[in-house]
């Protein structure tokens, strides 16, 4: 018999005899009181709802959750030829769709920072997944003459999983700790290329089987609002910093001095400067690789130029394919690396960042360099260099917990991501396609020309990838220096405000 702290009797919780609360186990012989009532059908649909609420499951819920953020991101990408055909745009005006769309997405996240050290986060989640999955589904209706409207869509779905993005990690964070926070986190990250790589392959396979590129943004929507259900009866909201001191946080900081304490954090600073390189690169190349290779074969005279009314889709399966399975390897290469190379240094987590980042910078480039002769050459150093590249976005959220104190995460999170799509993939598709027509515009159009001047405008990618780089060796230098602060500061907010003064780096 179990005893739930409302007043009334659930049988069938235990196969003896024990006595239970929902805040723990009570003595064998306490027997339930039999003026107690039994359990209305909702009081019982909620207790076996909070037997659900597991960490381990909470954690799958939610990267879930992020996979369906990623994939509707990145249907668009899917069916691009598609709709620069359908709308008879250029290569800067479909580049505007994902930086209206990471615009929205910034200038969102912010406040949804603040919201989410304060609010229920959980509430806040659900809201923005149903909000992103309407919007998506309506932008499918839009007509060819609306094309403004169809950009101003993707800037709304932008605000939506801005609240993902933001809130989601923090709950993780307060679940878990140590290595069981970076695997949890892992699995997390995990969902963003394969998210981003069913994507494409949602996008191609949809219109493929309607004969309408519209359809691929009919099918996300269901699975968005499946998974905001989800999370509205089966996450919890546990207490911010939980799992991080035994005691309770007695008092938190204003707003104003969480953000000047980030300001002052260089691991945090140097970690999100990073975040903007391999935002940079992630987001052009999303947007304009299935594009590249698709000319390149007109090129090799292996594939043609589209006319009929529905484009081909295997460039965009193929590399829908290829990120799938270089973010499993990636995130989970990127763990093992760190949870071993942490038994040599303590600065294991931004070296194994930095180095990742170079050595992907150096099969980038070779991609610009074969894809004029072997698209499966293309391919190979498509694979391995992002395999390099998504070694470290687990690692870097990694980072941000070990070097920010968990009542201000939320918001440093929020900040992170602000400043790498304001630096990175905020920009970078439309930057690339405006290089690109400019590019064009030089010489007499030319199937050709076309190819090579996307290429030279992509080559921008490895420089900045480069820089990334740096930005990692720079994180190291501070990084246990920031992590002992951190590490301070949380002991100091576990006691009574009278026994100390709160410190603000």
């Amino acid at each position: 018999m179990c005893v739930e702290s409302d007043g009334c009797d659930i049988e069938g919780c235990s196969s003896s005899d024990e006595v239970r609360t929902l805040s723990g186990s009570m003595s064998p012989t306490l027997k339930s009181n039999p003026d107690r009532h039994p359990c209305k059908p909702g009081q019982k649909f909620r207790a076996a709802l909070l037997k659900c609420r597991s960490p381990a499951a909470t954690a799958g819920i939610l990267s879930f959750g992020n996979v369906l953020n990623y994939m509707d991101r990145y249907t668009v990408a899917g069916v691009l030829l598609d709709i620069q055909r359908h709308y008879k745009v250029t290569d800067s005006g479909i580049g505007l769709l994902q930086t209206v769309f990471i615009c929205s997405f910034m200038v969102a996240a912010p406040i949804f920072g603040y919201l989410g050290d304060r609010f229920n986060r959980k509430i806040i989640l659900s809201c923005g997944i149903f909000f992103w999955s309407i919007v998506t589904l309506s932008s499918s209706f839009i007509g060819k003459e609306y094309y403004w409207l169809f950009v101003l869509s993707r800037g709304l779905v932008g605000i939506g999983e801005s609240s993902y993005s933001s809130i989601s990690p923090t709950i993780i964070g307060d679940l878990f700790t140590n290595n069981s926070r970076t695997m949890m986190l892992s699995v997390f990250y995990l969902a963003i290329p394969l998210g981003s790589g069913l994507g494409y392959i949602l996008g191609s396979s949809a219109k493929v089987a309607a004969g309408d590129w519209h359809w691929a943004l009919r099918v996300s929507p269901i699975f968005g609002i499946t998974a905001g259900t989800l999370i509205l009866f089966f996450v919890p909201e546990p207490k911010r910093g939980s799992a991080d001191q035994m005691g309770r946080v007695q008092y938190r900081t204003s707003w104003l001095c969480d953000m000047k304490s980030l300001a002052k954090n260089r691991s945090y600073v140097f970690s999100s400067l990073a975040s903007s390189a391999v935002s940079f690169a992630t987001g052009a190349f999303g947007m304009w690789i299935p594009l590249y290779l698709a000319r390149a074969q007109v090129v090799q005279k292996t594939g043609e130029e589209c006319t009929k009314e529905v484009c081909s889709s295997t460039d965009s399966l193929i590399f829908g394919a290829i990120t799938c399975v270089t973010g499993l390897l990636g995130v989970v290469i990127g763990a093992a690396t760190t949870r071993l190379c942490r038994q040599k240094t303590e600065r294991a987590d931004p070296l194994v960042c930095a180095v990742s980042m170079l050595g992907s910078a150096i099969f980038i480039c070779l991609i610009f360099v074969v894809a004029k002769k072997s698209i499966v050459g293309a391919y190979v150093c498509i694979f391995i260099g992002e395999t390099l590249l998504f070694l470290n976005w687990a690692i870097t959220a990694d980072i941000l917990m070990f070097v920010v104190i968990p009542t201000r995460r939320a918001t440093a999170i929020a900040f992170q991501s602000f400043t790498s799509h304001l630096l990175g993939d905020a920009g970078s598709p439309y930057l690339i396609g405006l290089i690109s027509d400019d590019l064009q515009q030089s010489y007499a159009t030319s199937a050709l020309w076309r190819f090579l001047s996307l290429g030279y405008a992509l080559m921008l990618c490895p420089f900045i990838i480069v820089l990334g780089g740096m930005f990692f060796l720079a994180t190291a230098l501070f990084f246990l220096d920031d992590r002992e602060k951190a590490e301070k500061q949380l002991s100091q907010m576990t006691r009574p405000p009278s026994l100390v003064k709160v410190t603000t780096t």
